[in-house]
């Protein structure tokens, strides 16, 4: 048991004395949250021992199914193993109907042995690298999301808000369109009031691109962990409190393919063991890729990676549908200053904090694993000193992609291929990782859709 645990229970419990049970959250290697609810007279014994959880919950696929063949499961009996609650994670579900609290949890297979394919453990992992070398990252993660319409017909449609004055609706981009937040105002402050209860740091919210689509970005932190925490209890926040609403939010990356794809941007910087940002700097006008060595040299590894990495940035089907070429975004290793159409740009700041911002993960992805991939590549870049690229200017304008092809099989081939992710993250991890993505999508390939009777039926 964590040393001091228990009496964080304690300290909850007399905070929120009405509390009549408890949500365990464990997040499973897709990023999604499963778990268990229990009683309050039960959490001390979880406080204690752990809830037990069959191991073959942290390896369902996304529609919760087991996948045949893997090892844990029927070949092993598929054991339960102790999940210990994250010290620091209770927190009050204000959207509950009932006074409910939740803590995170992670998996154990031994006393002091965390579970190989826990994604939490796997970022422990990266970050370990972090401390060998004095270095400590800032994270921050911007997760975009989509608000669903109550529609009667069998596929969903984004919310769409009023024409004021009108009962018409809108069916235009609103990007930044503040009417649009303002008619959500109800919603928008119920995240804002559950966000602090539940002490998750979001700072500016904006409408983006497309109809019903939102994006919230959450403040930096010192601490790669609790930046994934904010991030996949943000996800669940959102969906819950839209349905307390009425509605339903999805961050699926790509829900509309006439509208724009939901990404995860992660922001990152580094600090030694004095504070210090080591990419704070700008370089002269003339010389505009003459940035700190160690941001040139995290560059040089983040870019290098990206063939390697795509299986876990884009982990499902929808995934790639975002990444097509007419979409706002690249994957290919190019960098820039202030330009949206490169995998990893330089937002505008001050010289004291410079930052990266890395843009190809989708919204639907798991935040452990994306941030300890772009964490295992930067450590890279840096400890070997990788050279990137020469940068794209800013204001320059791209033609788009290169026409190269972005699909879930070459993803899992370019994963399997790299040695560098197997070092990082473990190689029992990205054995299990990549049986569970394949296996998942050689049973989405095996469906045959609506769309192959529509097109071929009649025809064939």
């Amino acid at each position: 048991m964590p040393k001091g645990i228990e009496s964080e229970l304690d300290r909850f419990l007399a905070e929120y004395p009405q509390t009549t049970g408890f949500e365990v959250l464990l997040p499973d290697i897709n990023g999604m949250l499963r778990g268990v609810r229990a009683t309050r007279h039960d959490m001390h014994g979880i406080v204690e021992s752990g809830a037990y959880m069959s191991a073959s919950t942290m390896l369902l696929d996304s529609r919760g199914v087991l996948p045949e063949g893997l090892e844990t499961g029927l070949k092993d009996g598929d054991p339960d193993f102790p999940c210990r609650p994250v010290p620091g994670s209770f927190a009050p579900v204000p959207w509950s109907g009932r006074p409910t609290g939740q803590c995170l949890a992670q998996m154990f297979v031994e006393e002091t042995t965390p579970c190989h394919y826990d994604s939490r453990y796997v970022l422990q992992r990266v970050l370990e690298r972090y401390a060998e070398i004095g270095l400590r990252p800032v994270i921050a993660l911007e997760l975009e999301f989509y608000l669903l319409d109550d529609s009667e017909a069998g596929r969903p449609a984004p919310l769409r808000t009023r024409i004021p004055g009108t009962h018409l609706l809108q069916d235009s981009p609103r990007l930044h369109g503040l009417d649009d937040l303002q008619e959500l105002e109800h919603f928008l402050a119920d995240v804002e009031t559950a966000c602090a209860a539940q002490r998750i740091p979001i700072g500016s919210t904006m409408s983006e691109g497309s109809p019903g689509q939102f994006e919230i970005n959450l403040n930096h932190v010192a601490n790669a962990e609790l930046a994934c925490d904010h991030a996949i209890l943000l996800r669940r926040l959102i969906r819950g409190v839209a349905r307390k609403n009425g509605m339903a939010a999805t961050f699926m990356a790509k829900p509309f393919a006439d509208l724009d794809g939901s990404g995860m941007h992660v922001h990152m910087s580094l600090i030694d063991a004095e504070g210090r940002n080591v990419f704070a700097g700008r370089p002269p006008a003339s010389r505009p890729d003459a940035y700190a060595p160690a941001l040139r040299h995290a560059v040089g590894g983040l870019l290098r990676a990206i063939p390697q990495t795509m299986a876990i940035l884009a982990p499902n089907a929808n995934s790639y549908r975002r990444l097509g070429p007419s979409s706002f975004l690249s994957v290919e290793q190019a960098w820039g200053v202030n330009h949206r159409r490169v995998a990893l740009r330089i937002p505008p700041s001050d010289d004291a904090n410079v930052r990266l911002e890395y843009r190809p993960a989708g919204a639907d992805s798991n935040p452990y694993l994306v941030t300890a991939a772009v964490l295992a590549a930067v450590h890279h870049g840096i400890t070997q000193r990788v050279e990137p690229p020469a940068m794209v200017r800013e204001g320059q304008i791209l033609e788009g992609d290169d026409g190269r092809a972005v699909n879930w099989e070459g993803a899992l081939d370019g994963f399997e291929r790299g040695g560098l992710l197997r070092d990082y993250l473990g190689g029992n991890f990205s054995d299990t990782y990549l049986r569970c993505r394949r296996l998942e999508a050689a049973e989405y390939r095996s469906r045959v859709p609506d769309l192959d009777y529509l097109w071929y039926l009649a025809s064939i």
